[in-house]
C-alpha cells in the first residue's frame, strides 16, 4: 500500500511549527510547569501539554504526549517511552542509580537519591531521552530508533511484579514489565468480571472514576515477597500509589516497592507522607520518573477552572458534521489467538509476552490487507483502543507503523472515561472531542450515572484538513462488542462521520476465560433472592444471598429442638424455632416503642451511615447479617439515597456461630464487588460474640482464598463497646428487636443443614408469606426514614465527634458478662445475653432464668422487657453498675441443650452440670 504523498516530512514540519500544547491553559489559569530534574534529559513540557478538566476535584489535566490516551501519537513513541521508563526501573531494582530515584534514602528537599549516578546507565538513558525528544519534534527516523534503543536484548525476567493503573497506564505498565524481561504483570480495572473475584482494591481520589479492582487469575502474584513495581503516568500527590501499597501490603508484606511514573510532581509534603508510610509498614518505597518537577498554580485555580469551562461552553457553537456521507463499518478478523490474553486485567507472564510478539506480525499483516481493501488509499490511520484495552491495540499499531514506515502516518490513542474541555486552539492539548455511551456494560453505565458517557479526543479534525484521519481502526474486546457500540450515536457511528473508513477489530475474551478457569472447577454461583418472591422487602432494598427453604418443615417446639441438640450434638442452625406470635398487648408495646424511638434510631442510622460511607471512600457495599442486620442495612441505604444521592448495593448474608459466615456468599460478593468496599452491618452488639465470629471467619477465608474482606462490623448500637463503626454506644431499644420475622421482611433465621443444602448453595432461610397480615417490616422502615430530614443537621453536627469517641473498642461489655457469670455461678458466657435486644430475645425464644435491670434504665427501653418477664413469670432484679440497660440470663439448670460458642450444647452449664437451652446468637445472626 502506497500513500500518494510521503507523510514523514509533513509530520516533521507540522511538529516543528506547532506551539506548546499547554500555552492556552497556562495563560488563562496562570499555571506554570517547572522541571527540577530528569534522568533522561527532558523537560516537563516535552512530555505533557495542558487541558481543563470537567471535574470539580481538579482544574487542570496534564495531557501526556507519550501515553497514547488523549493525543493520537506514533505508537512507537508510546512504546519507546514505556520501555525507557522500564529501563530506569530495571536499574533501580539492580541498585544502579541514574539519578531518577526518590524517597528511599533521598534528600527530601529534592527527592533525589544520595547514591552517585552510574555513568554508563546515565549515558544510555540520556541518549534514549534525546531520541524521544527528537521523535516528539517530528524526526521521522527517531520513533523506530527509540524502540530499538530501549528494547532489552535477551533480559531474563527480574524478580519483581508489575502493577499498572487503569485506565491510562495499562499499556505503560506492559512496557515497563517488558523492560524487566517480561516480569509478571497485572493492571487494575474498573470493570467487574463475573466469575473472577477481586482480591482487593483502592481509591483514586482525584479521578473522575475513583474505584479500582484487582482481579488476578492467581492471587498469589500479589502475595509474593518480590518487589512490587507500581506504574502510573503521573504522580500528582502520590496518594493513589500509597492507597495501593497499603491495600497490597495487606495481601502479603514485602520489603520493597518501586513507583514508576512518566512525571513526578509531588511536593515535599507528599514525599514526607510516602516516607512515613514506608516507615510504618517497615518497607522501602522508591520512585523513578522520566522527569521530576512541579505545577505552580494559583490558590483559586479550581474556581478559575470552573469559570473557564462555563465560559467556553457558553461560547461554543454546535459543530457541524464535516460531511453528509457516513462511512460503512467493516469488521476485520486479525486472527488473534483464542488463548492469548488480550489484556493484563487478570495478569500476564513472560510466556504470554513471547506469544504476543509472535502473533503481532501475522495480525498486523491481516490488518494491513484490510486497509488495502478499503475505499481509498489512506495517508493517515488511527488505531483506537478502548478505555483500559491499550496494549494490544498499541502493539498492532506499532506493527502497522513499522510495516508502513514513511508511507502512511499511523497514530494510536484510546477512548476514555475522563470528561475534558475541548478547545480548537493549536496551543491547547485537547482540540476536539467526540462522546458516546459506554458499550462494555459497566456497573455505572446507566443513563445519568457517572460512567454512562465515554470520550475520544483529537480524533475529529479541528478545522485542519491535514489532521483528518482517513481510516480509523477500533480495537475492542468481546465484552465491549455490544449493541451500544454500533447503535446510532455509539462509538462506531460517531467515528463514521469523521473518517472515510472505519474498521472494527474484536479481540476474544481470552484473559477472562483463563482467569475463570484458574478458579478451578468451582460451580457457578447461585443467584440472590429478591422480594416479593422471597421476603416482603422491595427488590431494590436488599438482595438475599440465601437459599429458599420455605417449603421445608424446619420448625419444632422449643422442647423438641433442645432434646435433639442435647442428645445428638445437633447444631442450633440445623432447625428453626416456631415463630413467636406477639399478643395484642405486646403489639401495642412495639407500636409505642416505635413511636418513641424512631427519631433516636434515625439519628443512630445517620451517624453510622456517615461513618460507613467515609470509611469506604463514598462507595460502600452494604452486607447485612441476616436477619436483624437487614432492616438496619436498608435504612443505611435509604440515608445514603437521601443525603448523598447514591444507591448503595445491599446484600443480606448468613453467619452461624461455630460455622462462620457463608463462604459461598463471600465468593459471590468477591465476584461482583471489590471486597475492600464491603462493610458488614448488624443491628446491635451484646457482648461481642458475632463481632468475634465475623473476624475469625473472614481471617480464615482470607487464609484459604487470598481474598481479604475488611474484618469490621458496623452496628446501630454498640453497648458492648466492641466495634468502631456504630451509631451509638447507648443500650437503647431498637424497635426491630421486639419482633421476629414480622419486622425483618418475613424471613426466618438462617439455616445451615447439610441434609438440605449442598456446599455450593447459600445458607438457607424461609419466607413466611402467611404472616403478611401482621407484617410491620415496611411500617418500621418508613417510620424511621420519615425522621431522616428532621435529624439530618444533627447528624452532620455529631457524626465525626461520635466516630472519634468510638475509635477504640475496649470490649468492656464482654468483661462485664464474665463478672456476671462468676457472680451468678452460671458457668458459660453464652448463657448471659446482655443488652435490650438480647434480653428481649431470651424472653421471646428461650427458657429465661432471670432478668437484671439497671436502676436508671429508661422506661421506654425496658417496658417491653418487664411486660414479657411478667407474662413468663420471670423474676426481674435491679442491679447497680450494669454497663447495659438490662441483661437476660438463660436458665443454667432446667434448660436442656444451651448453645455454646460452637453453636452446640453446653454440657457443663452450671454448678450442677445441667445443660442449658439453645440460645440465639446476637444481632444479625437471628
Amino acid at each position: 500500500m502506497t500513500a500518494p504523498v510521503t507523510t514523514a516530512a509533513m509530520g516533521a514540519a507540522a511538529a516543528a511549527a506547532a506551539p506548546w500544547s499547554g500555552t492556552w491553559v497556562s495563560q488563562r489559569l496562570d499555571l506554570r510547569l517547572r522541571t527540577t530534574s530528569s534522568a533522561v534529559g527532558l523537560e516537563l513540557a516535552d512530555l505533557v501539554g495542558l487541558a481543563v478538566r470537567r471535574n470539580p476535584r481538579r482544574a487542570h489535566l496534564l495531557v501526556s504526549r507519550v501515553l497514547g490516551k488523549h493525543v493520537p501519537t506514533d505508537p512507537r513513541v508510546v512504546r519507546g517511552a514505556a520501555l525507557l521508563l522500564g529501563s530506569l526501573v530495571r536499574d533501580a531494582l539492580a541498585d544502579v542509580d541514574g539519578g531518577a530515584r526518590a524517597d528511599a534514602g533521598a534528600d527530601p528537599s529534592t527527592g533525589v537519591a544520595d547514591q552517585p549516578p552510574a555513568t554508563d546507565a546515565a549515558t544510555l538513558h540520556g541518549r534514549a531521552g534525546a531520541l524521544l525528544r527528537d521523535a516528539l519534534a517530528g524526526d521521522p527516523t527517531a520513533p523506530a530508533a527509540l524502540v530499538a534503543a530501549t528494547t532489552p536484548a535477551g533480559t531474563r525476567p527480574l524478580d519483581a511484579v508489575v502493577l499498572g493503573y487503569a485506565e491510562t497506564a495499562t499499556a505503560l505498565g506492559h512496557g515497563v514489565a517488558d523492560a524487566l524481561g517480561g516480569a509478571p504483570y497485572l493492571h487494575s480495572t474498573r470493570r467487574p468480571v463475573a466469575g473472577v473475584p477481586s482480591v482487593g482494591g483502592f481509591e483514586e481520589e482525584h479521578s473522575h472514576a475513583t474505584s479500582h479492582l484487582l482481579l488476578p487469575a492467581d492471587p498469589a502474584v500479589l502475595a509474593s515477597a518480590a518487589p512490587l513495581v507500581l506504574v502510573d503516568d503521573e504522580l500528582s500527590t502520590g496518594t493513589t500509589a500509597l492507597h495501593t501499597i497499603e491495600a497490597v501490603h495487606r495481601l502479603g508484606a514485602r520489603d520493597r516497592y518501586v513507583v514508576a511514573t512518566l512525571v513526578d510532581l509531588r511536593t515535599d509534603a507528599d514525599r514526607a507522607r510516602c516516607a512515613a508510610l514506608a516507615e510504618r509498614l517497615g518497607t522501602s518505597i522508591e520512585v523513578v520518573a522520566l522527569v521530576v518537577g512541579e505545577v505552580v498554580a494559583p490558590s483559586d485555580v479550581l474556581t478559575r477552572g470552573a469559570a473557564l469551562v462555563a465560559q467556553v461552553d457558553a461560547e461554543a457553537a454546535v459543530p457541524a458534521t464535516d460531511r453528509a456521507a457516513v462511512a460503512a463499518v467493516r469488521r476485520v478478523d486479525v486472527g488473534w489467538p483464542a488463548d492469548l490474553p488480550e489484556t493484563g486485567r487478570h495478569g500476564v507472564t513472560a510466556a504470554d509476552r513471547r506469544a504476543l510478539d509472535a502473533a503481532v506480525a501475522a495480525c498486523t499483516a491481516r490488518l494491513r490487507d484490510a486497509l488495502d481493501a478499503g475505499p481509498g488509499t489512506p495517508a493517515r490511520v488511527l488505531v483506537l483502543g478502548t478505555e483500559e484495552l491499550m496494549d494490544a491495540p498499541l502493539r498492532l499499531a506499532s506493527g502497522l507503523a513499522d510495516a508502513l514506515d514513511g508511507d502512511v502516518d499511523v497514530r494510536f490513542s484510546t477512548t476514555t472515561r475522563s470528561p475534558v474541555l475541548a478547545v480548537p486552539d493549536a496551543g491547547y492539548a485537547i482540540r476536539t472531542a467526540v462522546t458516546f455511551p459506554a458499550h462494555d456494560g459497566p456497573a455505572d453505565a446507566a443513563p445519568g450515572e457517572p460512567g454512562h458517557r465515554r470520550f475520544a479526543y483529537n480524533v475529529a479534525p479541528a478545522g485542519d484538513a491535514g489532521a483528518r484521519f482517513d481510516a480509523v481502526v477500533v480495537v475492542t474486546d468481546a465484552p465491549g462488542d455490544t449493541g451500544a457500540l454500533a447503535a446510532s450515536g455509539g462509538l462506531l457511528d460517531v467515528l463514521a462521520h469523521h473518517a472515510d473508513d472505519v474498521l472494527l477489530v474484536v479481540l476474544p475474551d481470552a484473559a477472562a476465560a483463563r482467569a475463570r478457569a484458574a478458579q478451578g472447577d468451582a460451580p457457578a454461583l447461585p443467584l440472590p433472592l429478591h422480594g416479593p418472591a422471597f421476603g416482603s422487602y422491595a427488590a431494590d432494598e436488599v438482595s438475599w444471598l440465601l437459599t429458599d427453604l420455605s417449603d421445608v418443615a424446619l420448625e419444632a417446639p422449643v422442647e423438641e429442638r433442645e432434646e435433639a441438640i442435647q442428645s445428638g450434638g445437633a447444631h442450633y442452625a440445623e432447625s428453626l424455632p416456631v415463630e413467636y406470635q406477639p399478643s395484642e398487648a405486646y403489639g401495642r408495646l412495639f407500636d409505642a416503642a416505635l413511636a418513641e424511638g424512631a427519631r433516636r434510631m434515625a439519628h443512630a442510622v445517620g451517624v453510622v451511615a456517615e461513618q460507613v460511607i467515609a470509611a469506604r471512600g463514598g462507595a460502600p457495599t452494604l452486607v447485612s447479617l441476616a436477619r436483624a442486620g437487614t432492616p438496619v442495612g436498608i435504612l443505611v441505604r435509604r440515608w445514603a439515597q437521601l443525603v448523598h444521592g447514591v444507591d448503595l448495593p445491599h446484600y443480606a448474608v448468613s453467619i452461624v456461630r461455630g460455622r462462620g459466615i457463608d463462604d459461598v456468599a463471600l465468593r459471590y460478593l468477591a465476584a461482583h464487588h471489590d471486597p475492600a468496599s464491603v462493610v458488614f452491618v448488624d443491628g446491635w452488639t451484646g457482648k461481642g460474640a458475632i463481632a468475634r465470629e465475623l473476624d475469625a471467619a473472614l481471617a480464615d477465608h482470607e487464609a484459604r482464598t487470598g481474598v481479604a474482606f475488611p474484618r469490621e462490623l458496623a452496628v446501630l448500637a454498640d453497648p458492648g463497646r466492641c466495634v468502631r463503626l456504630a451509631g451509638t454506644r447507648d443500650d437503647f431499644l431498637v424497635p426491630s428487636a421486639c419482633l421476629n420475622s414480622t419486622v425483618s421482611g418475613l424471613v426466618s433465621r438462617t439455616v445451615l443443614n447439610r441434609d438440605l443444602l449442598t456446599p455450593d448453595q447459600f445458607h438457607g432461610a424461609k419466607f413466611y408469606a402467611d404472616l403478611a397480615p401482621v407484617d410491620v417490616s415496611g411500617r418500621f422502615l418508613d417510620a424511621v426514614a420519615a425522621c431522616f430530614p428532621a435529624v439530618r443537621d444533627e447528624v452532620e453536627r455529631d457524626w465525626r465527634r461520635i466516630a472519634d469517641e468510638h475509635g477504640t473498642a475496649d470490649w468492656s461489655g464482654w468483661a462485664a458478662v464474665e463478672r456476671i457469670v462468676e457472680e451468678y455461678g452460671i458457668g458459660d458466657v453464652n448463657l448471659v445475653k446482655p443488652g435490650v435486644g438480647e434480653t428481649t430475645r431470651v424472653l421471646l425464644r428461650r427458657v429465661p432464668w432471670r432478668v437484671l435491670v439497671r436502676p436508671d434504665a429508661a422506661d421506654a427501653d425496658v417496658a417491653h422487657v418487664r411486660h414479657l418477664a411478667a407474662e413468663r413469670g420471670v423474676p426481674v432484679e435491679t442491679v447497680a453498675d450494669l454497663p447495659y440497660s438490662c441483661v437476660g440470663l438463660i436458665h443454667p439448670r432446667y434448660t436442656a441443650g444451651a448453645t455454646g460458642a460452637d453453636g452446640r450444647a453446653v454440657r457443663e452449664a452450671g454448678p450442677g452440670g445441667a445443660d442449658g437451652a439453645p440460645t440465639d446468637v446476637e444481632g444479625g445472626a437471628v
